[in-house]
This record gives C-alpha cells, sequence and structure tokens, in this order.
C-alpha cells in the first residue's frame, strides 16, 4: 500500500510540475505572443491585376502567385487530401494533436532527431502567419499557445481556408488557386483527383516533390497522398490504382493572360503604384479595369504590325541575323540549341536555312519543325541599300539566303515567309470621342524591344495633321468653305538672316485661287500659310492651345501652319475628337475603375461628357409667396449623365465643327463629278476603297524629309491616330523604288501620310466599324446650304458641273451671284431642309 500511495503521490507531483511548468512557459512567451484576432481580418499577399473593359487579362504584377478562394469554393476530394496527409484528426482536435505530439516526443527519445508532421494545420498557421520556420523548442511552445487560442478565434472551415490560401506550393505559387493555375492552367474546380493529390502534397516539399523540376520524387509524393486518401476511405481502389497510374501533366502556366497589351498595363500599372506605393500595390489583391476594348485592341496591335511589317519590306533586305555554319554543316541538335537562343518577336520565329532551290527554301525552327518557303515569301526581298534606294527586284532564291544563316520567318495567315526586325517605329490609339474612353493604345512594334510608349511619350512634329485646327480658327474668324485662298508661291525674305522661307506644295502645283475646302481636302500648303496670315498666328496658338496642345510646344511664326509643332499621338487623338463630338474638349482616361481583393470598387471613373448641361426653367413663382423672396438658381440637368457628371467645355461650335468634318470627309472621298471632269481626290482617298462607308473623316500628315508621318480620323463614335516613323529624329522614312518594264524603268514614291500610316488606319477601321450601322450625317442647328460657282465660291443657279451645293453657318452663305446666273429666278433659304433652292 505505501508504494501505492508513493506512485500516486509521484504522479500527482510529476502533474502538479506539469501544469507548474506549461503555466510558466505560457507566460514566459505571453508578452511575444501576437493577438491572433488579427487573422479575422488578414489580408493576403495577391498580386495587382490588369484587365480591359470586358474583363481580360492584361497583365499581372507581384512576385507572388495566388489566386485567393473561399472554403466552400474548394472541392471536397481537394480537402480529403490535404487532411488525409497534413492533418487527418483536425476536424477533432483543439488545434493541437495528442497524438501526434507523443508520437514526435517517442521520435525524440529514442533517436535524438526532431520530427516533422507533429504540426497539425492550426500549428501551421501559427507559424506561417506569425513564427518563423527555425525548429526551436521556444517556438514550437508559441506554436502551441498560438494554435490553441486560434481555435476559439476561428472556426475550422475559417482556419483550413487560410492555409489552403497561405501555404507555399512552389514556382511562386501560394495557395491551391494559384497551384492550380501554375502547375495545370486550370481552375480548382477542373482538377482531376492524381492533380489535387500532387498539390496536396506539396505544402511539405515545394521543392522536392515539384512535379516540374523533380517528376520522379513527386509523382512518389503524390502517390503516397493517394494510398492515405484511400487509408481513410475517401477514394476507392479503382480511383487510387486509376489515378497513382496516371503520369504527370503539369507544366508551368504563366498567368492566364488574354489580351496582349503591355504599353497600356504599365501605363496602369504605374498609376496605381504611384497612388498605393509599390508593396501596397503589388501585395493587395487589386484588380484594375482600364477602358481597353479587347476586340479593338487586337485589330489595332494587328494593324500596326501589318502595316510596319509592309514598310519595312518595301525599303528591301538587311540580311541574316548570323551565321551558324559556312562549309560544315552542323548536326541538327546543335542547329536548334543555337536557335532557341534567340526569342520570338511578335510572331517572328528564328531559323536556320538548310537547303534552297532556285525558287524555295528549306528551314528548320527552334522546335525541330522543317518548313518549305515558297517564293510568294521570299520574292520581296531585294537587297537594302540605304531608306531612299532599293536594289533590283531579286529572281532567285540564292540571291537572298545562303545555307547555314539564321534568319527570322513569319506566318503571314497565308504562307510562310522570310522576315526581318524592323527598324521603323509606329503608335496608334483611339478614343471614344464622346467621353475620352481610351479604347485602343499601342505605343510600339515590339514591347519586349522597347518599352518605350510613343502614344504617351514621343512628341514628334505634327506636320499637315495641324491643318484641321488652323482652318478652323480661320472659320472662327469668318472665313467659309467657298472662301478663295491664293495657291500660288511664297516666297518670305529674312533680311536678318539674308535667306527666304519657301513653302513649297506637294507636289509642287499652284492654281492661283482655290476654295478654303479644297485646300484643307488637298492639304495644299501654301493655302494653310495665307489662312494663318488672316487668323493671325496669336489667334492660330490660341485655337490650338484650346484643343489641348502645350503652348512650350507652339512656335511663334509660319511654320506652325505646316505643323512644325511636336505633340504626341495622345494629344493628337484628344485634339481629333472635338471635331468627332461636335465642338467639345473632353480628356482622355484610361481606368474605368479599380476594385480592392474583396470585389469592392473603390475608384470609378467620372469623364468628361461631350454634351451640354441644359438649364431647367424655374417652377412658377408661389402667388402667395412673399414679393421679396427671391428665386433661387435654376437647376442644371444634363443632356447626358446625371447631376454628378462632368461635363466638357465646348471649345468650338457645333456648326464650325461639322463644317471641318464635312471637309475631313471630302479628305477620303474627294468631290466634285468625276463623271463630267471635275472630280478630284484628297490626301486620303485609299481610305474609301478600303473601309467603304461615307461616315468617316480623316486627315494626312507628313513632315519635312518624311521624318514622320501621320493619319488622324474618325466615326461618330471613334478617333484614330496612327503614327509612323523612326525613333531617332534624324532619319528619314525615304523613298521606295518599283521596276516598270525592267530593272533600267523604275519609278518612285516618297513614304508620306497617306501610304506609311494610312494603311494602319484604314485596316484598322474598317475592323472596327465592320459590325456597326453607317451613321448618317446630319446637319445642326444653324447650318445651311447653298449652290456655289467651283470657281468662284460666289452663288450659282446653274445646274451643271461648275456648281455644287455647299455647307455654311447661317448668314455667312455668299451674297453675290457669279456673273452670268444674277437674273435666272428667285432665291430662298428653307431652314427646315437646310437647303438653298432656286
Amino acid at each position: 500500500m505505501k508504494w501505492f500511495k508513493r506512485t500516486i503521490i509521484a504522479l500527482f507531483s510529476l502533474a502538479l510540475l506539469g501544469v507548474v511548468a506549461i503555466a510558466a512557459a505560457y507566460f514566459y512567451v505571453l508578452p511575444d505572443l501576437p493577438d491572433v484576432n488579427t487573422l479575422k481580418t488578414v489580408k493576403l499577399q495577391t498580386p495587382l491585376r490588369i484587365y480591359s473593359r470586358d474583363g481580360e487579362l492584361i497583365s499581372q504584377f507581384g512576385e507572388k502567385r495566388r489566386i485567393p478562394v473561399k472554403f466552400e469554393h474548394v472541392p471536397p476530394l481537394l480537402i480529403d487530401a490535404v487532411l488525409d496527409t497534413e492533418d487527418a484528426r483536425f476536424f477533432e482536435h483543439h488545434g493541437i494533436d495528442p497524438i501526434g505530439i507523443t508520437r514526435a516526443a517517442f521520435i525524440l527519445l529514442t533517436t535524438g532527431k526532431k520530427s516533422q508532421g507533429a504540426s497539425t494545420i492550426t500549428q501551421q498557421v501559427a507559424r506561417g502567419f506569425f513564427l518563423s520556420r527555425e525548429k526551436t523548442y521556444v517556438r514550437k511552445i508559441k506554436e502551441i499557445f498560438l494554435a490553441i487560442q486560434i481555435e476559439k478565434a476561428l472556426s475550422k472551415e475559417e482556419i483550413l481556408e487560410l492555409y489552403l490560401n497561405r501555404s507555399f506550393l512552389g514556382n511562386r505559387a501560394y495557395g491551391v488557386g494559384a497551384a492550380a493555375q501554375v502547375y495545370y492552367g486550370k481552375d480548382l474546380s477542373q482538377l482531376t483527383l492524381p492533380e489535387m493529390a500532387m498539390i496536396a502534397g506539396l505544402p511539405q516539399a515545394p521543392s522536392a516533390a515539384n512535379p516540374i523540376r523533380n517528376p520522379t520524387r513527386a509523382i512518389n509524393r503524390r502517390n503516397w497522398v493517394l494510398s492515405r486518401m484511400l487509408e481513410k476511405q475517401n477514394i476507392t481502389k479503382a480511383q487510387y490504382a486509376e489515378a497513382s497510374n496516371t503520369p504527370i501533366s503539369a507544366k508551368y502556366h504563366g498567368a492566364e493572360i488574354s489580351l496582349y497589351a503591355p504599353y497600356i498595363s504599365e501605363m496602369a500599372r504605374d498609376y496605381i503604384v504611384e497612388e498605393l506605393g509599390e508593396e501596397e500595390a503589388y501585395t493587395g489583391g487589386y484588380n484594375v479595369y482600364t477602358s481597353i476594348d479587347s476586340n479593338l485592341q487586337i485589330y489595332a496591335q494587328k494593324a500596326l504590325r501589318d502595316n510596319v511589317f509592309a514598310y519595312d519590306e518595301r525599303h528591301g533586305y538587311r540580311g541574316a541575323t548570323k551565321v551558324l555554319w559556312t562549309d560544315t554543316p552542323l548536326d541538327t541538335d546543335s542547329i536548334i540549341a543555337k536557335l532557341k537562343q534567340t526569342s520570338d518577336v511578335q510572331g517572328m520565329i528564328p531559323a536556320a536555312v538548310m537547303s534552297i532551290d532556285e525558287l524555295s527554301a528549306e528551314v528548320i525552327t527552334s522546335k525541330g519543325e522543317k518548313l518549305n518557303i515558297d517564293w510568294q515569301g521570299l520574292s520581296w526581298a531585294r537587297k537594302f541599300i540605304s531608306n531612299k534606294r532599293q536594289s533590283q527586284s531579286p529572281k532567285k532564291v540564292a540571291q537572298i539566303l545562303h545555307l547555314g544563316e539564321q534568319v527570322w520567318i513569319r506566318n503571314n495567315g497565308d504562307f510562310w515567309q522570310l522576315s526581318q526586325i524592323p527598324k521603323v517605329s509606329s503608335a496608334i490609339v483611339s478614343l471614344d470621342p464622346h467621353d475620352g474612353a481610351i479604347r485602343t493604345l499601342v505605343g510600339g512594334f515590339s514591347f519586349h524591344q522597347s518599352q518605350y510608349n510613343r502614344v504617351t511619350q514621343a512628341k514628334r512634329q505634327l506636320g499637315s495633321n495641324i491643318k484641321p485646327f488652323i482652318y478652323t480658327a480661320a472659320l472662327e474668324k469668318g472665313y467659309t468653305l467657298a472662301t478663295l485662298i491664293n495657291n500660288a508661291p511664297i516666297n518670305k525674305p529674312d533680311t536678318r538672316q539674308g535667306t527666304a522661307w519657301r513653302p513649297k506644295n506637294s507636289p509642287d502645283k499652284y492654281t492661283g485661287p482655290t476654295r478654303l475646302k479644297v485646300g484643307l481636302a488637298q492639304s495644299i500648303n501654301v493655302m494653310a500659310v495665307r489662312t494663318l496670315r488672316y487668323t493671325t498666328i496669336d489667334t492660330a496658338i490660341e485655337t490650338l492651345i484650346k484643343f489641348g496642345f502645350d503652348p512650350t510646344d507652339l512656335p511663334h511664326n509660319e511654320s506652325i501652319a505646316l505643323g512644325s509643332p511636336s505633340v504626341t499621338p495622345l494629344q493628337v487623338v484628344t485634339a481629333f475628337s472635338v471635331f468627332a463630338n461636335g465642338g467639345y474638349k473632353v480628356d482622355p482616361y484610361f481606368i474605368d475603375r479599380i476594385d480592392n481583393a474583396y470585389d469592392e470598387t473603390i475608384e470609378k471613373s467620372n469623364p468628361t461628357l461631350a454634351c451640354p448641361p441644359i438649364v431647367a426653367a424655374p417652377a412658377e413663382m408661389d402667388p402667395f409667396a412673399s414679393m421679396a423672396t427671391e428665386l433661387s438658381s435654376p437647376e442644371v440637368l444634363p443632356v447626358c449623365g446625371d447631376t454628378n457628371s462632368h461635363f466638357a467645355p465646348q471649345i468650338i461650335s457645333a456648326q464650325t465643327a461639322f463644317l471641318i468634318t464635312d471637309t475631313l470627309k471630302s479628305v477620303i472621298w474627294g468631290g466634285g463629278d468625276w463623271s463630267k471632269g471635275t472630280g478630284w481626290n484628297g490626301t486620303g482617298w485609299r481610305a474609301s476603297r478600303v473601309i467603304k462607308r461615307h461616315d468617316i473623316a480623316g486627315k494626312t500628315g507628313t513632315t519635312n524629309e518624311s521624318r514622320d508621318t501621320w493619319f488622324s480620323g474618325f466615326s461618330p463614335n471613334l478617333t484614330t491616330t496612327v503614327w509612323v516613323g523612326f525613333d531617332d529624329h534624324s532619319q528619314e522614312l525615304g523613298r521606295t523604288h518599283w521596276d516598270v518594264n525592267g530593272p533600267k524603268n523604275q519609278i518612285s514614291a516618297a513614304e508620306a501620310g497617306a501610304k506609311t500610316a494610312g494603311p494602319a488606319w484604314n485596316e484598322f477601321m474598317k475592323n472596327a466599324l465592320a459590325d456597326q450601322p453607317e451613321i448618317p450625317s446630319s446637319p445642326p442647328d444653324g447650318i445651311t446650304s447653298a449652290r456655289i460657282d467651283l470657281a468662284t465660291g460666289k452663288l450659282s443657279r446653274k445646274t451643271d458641273h461648275t456648281s455644287k451645293f455647299e455647307y455654311f453657318i447661317s448668314g455667312t452663305e455668299p451674297k453675290e451671284f457669279v456673273i452670268g446666273t444674277e437674273e435666272s429666278g428667285d432665291i430662298f433659304i428653307d431652314n427646315s431642309t437646310e437647303e438653298l433652292f432656286q
């Protein structure tokens, strides 16, 4: 009996000591224990994502890949796999697993080694959020106490959700949602049983059992997870047999980028980093929805790329990028290895020339694929001499390619062809003219080659794209579309310099007095200068500033009429939008809204709207109200938007905007009557052949020596600007030459806005407007039309090819008849039809 009492006393003493020890340990670590209640509002580090307005993912920024998922959205089979592997008694214990701790203690006592696997999922959450991974007794004690507190603060489902979203699973993937995307390119709900088992086995060995880096160990780990699931009766033997024999299908998947728009994504990233700071921007889980339309963006990128290729190829082939061998051919593996050292660029892939025939060549790609390049894919490659000169057209492949050369090839949609990386640059940008939303933005040919955003950063001389604004100033000062301006040479001496300024037309032809409308439509330089003299330089500059151009970029001399100011494509497309929307200066914007990690909108655009607020008539006065009571200001009610909307200022009248738009339509569709011999083309006539609709207007632009070329224009709902040039301002776009009836007979043409920038505008607008009905033109109030004589701009009663109807701001139509038609009848203006009739 004594020994029994002694045993009881000893056990009680040990228990008491244990309690005291636990209490002592608790109070020892208590000051260092964090507040577990912070887990209720924990903010997981989630990357920044940039989207188009229609929800296509453009880019993702942030070191950690994480796709947070709710517990209820995790497949039950994946939860079984995780629990069977990590913590089979998770829903039974209170944060610590006595059985697991006992097992770990036994291993420590018998082997002297610390065992893994004793930590419950709750302990792992405690360690992951609050502690380091060092293996010390103090850390373990803290981990145990934190786990107990976490179990009191959170539900089991909340704890498991934290674990599933926070665990590092290799390849920068944090959480099961990201792992499903990184390894399989799938949503969690799409995973198969072997894929779930693979992911469930990663938390304890994200590198060692990584299916991409260590497939053999990954299979062993996966199959062990499957065996645990079978042991716990969460899968059947048949499921186990099938899943354990499934080969590894994991491979690295980047973020699911569904829309390539790197320039706009950089703009969005810069904006949110500036607003929130780099740390918060890259980890806060923000989703930025831009104003970009994904379909239009794809059209814009293709149009720019096709146009740049076309320019580059018509100026000749610059030769192979390198020579891989000369006399002794390399073996196939060596060739492929060398080709893999070069990355693809904008659809172009590196290839090696393996053999050549008279009119074809065989090449091999970095994937080991052998392709045949026929003559239609090679015939363009006459030798490049300079931007102004090209050699004669080749007659056989040996004049172009040689064995062992590394070249670029691309598939143009119809066949494989020889290619090369263009040296010329380009940019395209489109706005919704009614609110300034940027619908497309392509800042260059290849973001991989150059991150320089030419839409927003490149200030280039505007050339003849400036003329609509010069003529706008003239119309607002009193000119009409029928005003005659002398199309004659200008010779302005500079006595201080001993020189003279002699602006020339292109082509160098002069027709004498010519109507303003023809002068703008045909981009006649000397008429623009004389129009500037009428408006005065100061008035022209004031007008340009109203359109959004920076006054510091506007020289105070007559060269401004020919486009000497240097401006960005974004400024240009914004300015042209004024004509498209009836005279309003909208502010361009590219971010529609920003949502936080909880899908709450924290910022929403409030764009400037191109419409006038109208003043509602004040309510009738109460006859019994005090006569001394003052009427309050009438409420302002907008035509579009609502009372919280921002409204763009109207900088020119709707009538002036209409007249300029009508003239810019003539740039594309010309004028006169071809059947009667009076027809004429505008400088942008090619657009009419490609787009084939009458609700488009535009203007070409070319600078001296063709260093910059432009095409800007619009439909009623979309304004677009295209620029083409070299980043090096000193380089000219040059000329191209064609053989006519043999190499000794050649014709040549200079690069210019219509030829160089116009094709990209034409292709883009054709595709962008393909599904949109044509919108008929409707003159605003205050516009009338009168039949005028084409030669003099005066009123005419003739109905033959010498006259036409022209639009005028009411009251500005001509009052004098051309000689010979004065007594032909009475004239009256019918404002209901806005026509002047005989």
